[in-house]
Order: C-alpha cells, then structure tokens, then sequence
C-alpha cells in the first residue's frame, strides 16, 4: 500500500446561504459519483429545500414514512412563503431521526460520506443533518472459524453498531465503555475500544489508545491493518495481539481485565494483552465439566508438541541417532526407505512444503471444492510419491501426523507460527541431530521469554512464576476454585 496522503483540500470553510451556489459546490465536491442523490422541493416556483444523500446508505424507511411525505407534499403546495423557518424545518426532521447543526463544509461532506442526511435552506448558513444510516448488512450468523459443539451460536458480524449491542447485551453496566476512535485519512473507518471500566488497569488502557491514536494510514479495511500497528514487536513469529469472532470470547476477556478493539467492516475482534497459553483456550472449555476441559487441553499441549517436534525428531534419530530405536523398528524404517534418492531432511522438506501447499490450495479453492482437493490430493499424491520411490511411506505417515495435530489449536494465528517454525528446526536438526533441536528450542523458549504483549510477558503467569494465576493455564479448574478478579 501506498504511503499515506494528506487530507482533502476543501475550497472553503463554510457554506453560503445561497442554495444554488451550495448546490453548485457539492455538485463539485462530488464529481463524476453516480451515487450522490441532490434532492430539490420547490415552494412557489423557486428552490427552498435541497437534501443530499448517498443512494444505497440511508435507510429509505425515513423517506417513505407517512410523516416525512404528507410534510414534503404539505410544503411543497403553500404558496403564500417565500421562505421556511429553519427551527420548524428541523422540528419537523427531528421527529425521525437525530439531527444537528452544521455550517463547517468539511464536516457536512464527511456526514454526507458517513451515511447522514444534508439538508440545505435557502437563506440560512447552515445545513441539517440527520443520521440516516440504514444499508444493508449481514445479521449474527454462527462462528465460521471458531466452531462449538456447546455454548452461543453468535458471531460478530461487519455492522459495528450490531457487534457493539452483542456485547452490551452481555454486559449491562454503565461501567463498560466503547470509546470511538475515527482512522484513514480516507476510509474514515469508525473503531471502538472496549474496557470495563475499574477491571481493566489504567495504564493498560491509556497505552492502547496512545498506540491506536498513532496509526496513519489511508485505508482502513479490517482488524489486520491495526494489528501490526499496536503489537510490541513485528519481527516475530508468535503474534501479540489475539483476534475472535465469537461476543462471549470478548466478553470473558473484557472481565479478565483485557482490552477489545472493534472495527466498523469486519467481524473480527482483536483482545489485548495475550500470552501463550492463550492459544490453548477455546470457548468451549468453559463451557462443559472442568475435568474433561482439563483433558482436552493437555490433549492440545501433546499435539502441539507433536506438529512442532516430530518431523524433527524422525529426521534427528533416523540420520543421526538410529541406536535410540528398537532393532525391529529401525529395520522397518530402513526397508521402508531403501530406494528414496534423498536424505531424511530434503524427505521431510518436500513432503512438508507440499502439505502447506496442499492446505492453502483447500483454502483457496470454493467450499464445494476446497475440502475435497485438499484430503483427495494428499492421499493420491502421498501414495503416487512412495510408490515411485520418491519418499518412505514412514515419512507420509509423520508428516500426515503432523497435519493433523497442528488443527487442534484453536488460535489459528497462533498456529501458524508453530508451523513456520517447524522448518527452521527441521533444517537444525538434518545438521546437528537432537542438540541441534534442543539448541532450537532454547532459541525459542529465550525469544518467547523476552516477549511482552502490552507490558504482559508472553510466558505468564508460568514465567515469572504467579501460583494464583495458573488455575486456568495448564488446567481448568472448577468455578468455584476459580477465583474472581478484584476490582482495582
């Protein structure tokens, strides 16, 4: 994307009370748009009433309401006035909607752009607007990406004002705030930043809107564009800053003391600060009995362990270190790889590049296709490569292995950093064996330590050590051992 431009230059400041030459100017303002509506009422012949609006983005119940006709045809008929009073006309619009007062040219521009209504009286300085917002929108449809057998059905959607009322609804407080923030010099893009207000740390909050408040940019268009902005460090493969689509997520986190930031077009959320094990929680853990919750997140702490380590530690022992295995399992793997042209390594690389592709490939592809090109193409093209000697048959079963356990974690943005960093331990370890893979993971137990997410070091409450804190980390504790966060 390009670097961010200056803001519009406007002709003037403010607008006239000639109607006709307002008219003129906005005609300018909007050249060559389509979609720009200049609405006239005629009262004896001349020009009194000019209304603009954005065809597609007002909700056109305001304009076929009863109220808002029989006035227009009422006005329209008299014959007596040249002119019309200014406070009866926006009595009269107030009835509908929320109105005020505008002579600022650049903010009557910005409310036309932002969905609202400019009404023009011959004769008066300023202009009426009245919000009229009203296109059409996606309703709450289920979770697509953070599926649940047990717990809510709801997901954001890209209507702020609908993703707002999700959790309001949830949270019924005056002590929950949404302050607005307005970012791209051209998008205009409306952002919310919700807290609980004597639950979230002060110094948390101001931070994060001092880092949202900095960003400069042209186009806002999804959480992403803010992301990079706020995280403590980007040259990092393990993200800071977690990203939901499910309201009850958002509020759990909102009463841990964490931050939500909403963006206008998006369903997505993004929560700060976050530590690791963050990417060990799903919504439903808290949603069924704390023993089998506790099971299935150490079910996810041994397949994460397994998609990061096993093509290492098959590449480690079968090149470096075969005496570790049993006598019949070695000669197993060696039959299995007699003929393959290529080290375990370049093995290991090639089957592993061609599963990420094979991945993407089912992501891109239409949902009819996606899932079928997917598991289809690893099974023939798996099987088609050991028959012609290619790569062992073991390897297709590690790296199938692998696939499957890196699905179980239910941060995804958390999850491809784990298979980013499955290549370079791969690579490590075809050179040194296993110390070249404890050397790696000292690497990244040492990187993820010097982490911090908005002051929060990665590896809490674990590293440093907070013994009241790790009721819901390396397990789920029942509710009533869970203690509630006191207010500071």
């Amino acid at each position: 994307m390009r670097p961010t431009r200056n803001s519009y230059s406007y002709p003037r400041e403010t607008i006239s009370t000639d109607i006709a030459g307002n008219e003129a100017l906005f005609r300018q303002l909007f050249e060559h748009c389509f979609d720009i509506v200049f609405q006239r009422v005629e009262l004896s012949g001349e020009c009194s009433i000019l209304m603009v609006y954005i065809d597609g983005m007002i909700d056109k119940n305001v304009f076929n309401s009863s109220f808002f006709q029989s006035w227009l045809m009422e006005k329209s008929s008299e014959s007596s006035h040249k002119t019309i009073d200014f406070s009866v006309l926006k009595e009269h619009f107030s009835a509908l909607r929320p109105t005020h007062n505008e002579h600022r040219l650049k903010e009557i521009t910005e409310a036309v752009l932002q969905a609202s209504l400019a009404v023009f009286v011959d004769g008066h300085p300023e202009a009426i607007l009245m919000d009229t917002s009203g296109w059409e929108h996606r309703g709450v449809d289920e979770p697509a990406s953070e599926m649940a057998i047990r717990g809510p059905r709801e997901s954001f959607s890209e209507t702020l004002v609908i993703n707002t009322t999700l959790i309001r609804r949830r949270i019924q407080t005056p002590e929950l705030k949404l302050d607005p923030v307005v970012l791209g010099t051209f998008s205009k893009t409306k952002v919310v930043i919700a807290y609980v207000d004597g639950v979230a740390r002060p110094d948390l909050i101001e931070l994060v809107k001092q880092r949202v408040s900095r960003i400069r940019m042209d186009i806002i268009l999804d959480t992403g564009f803010i992301e990079e902005f706020i995280e403590d460090k980007s040259f990092t493969p393990f993200p800071q800053v977690m990203n939901t689509e499910r309201p009850d997520i958002v509020v759990a986190n909102l009463m841990e003391g964490k931050i939500a930031i909403l963006i206008d077009g998006t369903p997505y959320v993004l929560l700060v600060p976050i530590t690791f094990w963050t990417a060990f929680q799903a919504a439903e853990d808290y949603y069924e009995r704390f023993l089998y919750s506790t099971l299935i997140r150490w079910t996810r702490f041994i397949l994460f362990s397994v998609s990061l380590f096993l093509p290492s530690l098959y590449v480690a022992i079968t090149t470096f270190h075969p005496q570790l295995l049993p006598t019949n399992f070695l000669l197993s793997i060696t039959s299995a790889r007699e003929g393959v042209p290529f080290p375990a390594v370049i093995e290991a690389l090639l089957m592993e590049f061609l599963f990420e592709g094979l991945r993407e490939a089912g992501v891109r592809l239409p949902k009819a296709v996606g899932s079928a090109v997917s598991i289809v193409g690893a099974l023939v093209i798996g099987e088609a490569a050991v028959n012609a000697g290619i790569v062992s048959a073991p390897m297709v079963i590690i790296v199938s292995i692998t696939g499957i356990a890196s699905f179980a974690i239910p941060r995804y943005n958390m999850g491809i950093a784990f298979r980013i960093l499955r290549f370079p331990l791969l690579l490590i370890s075809g050179a040194l064996g296993l110390f070249g893979i404890a050397m790696g993971t000292i690497i990244i137990m040492i990187h993820m330590a010097k982490l911090e997410s908005f002051g929060v070091p990665f590896l809490s409450p674990i590293a440093p050590f907070q013994p009241d804190k790790i009721k819901d980390v390396l397990i789920r504790a029942p509710w009533e051992k869970i203690t509630a966060l006191k207010r500071r």
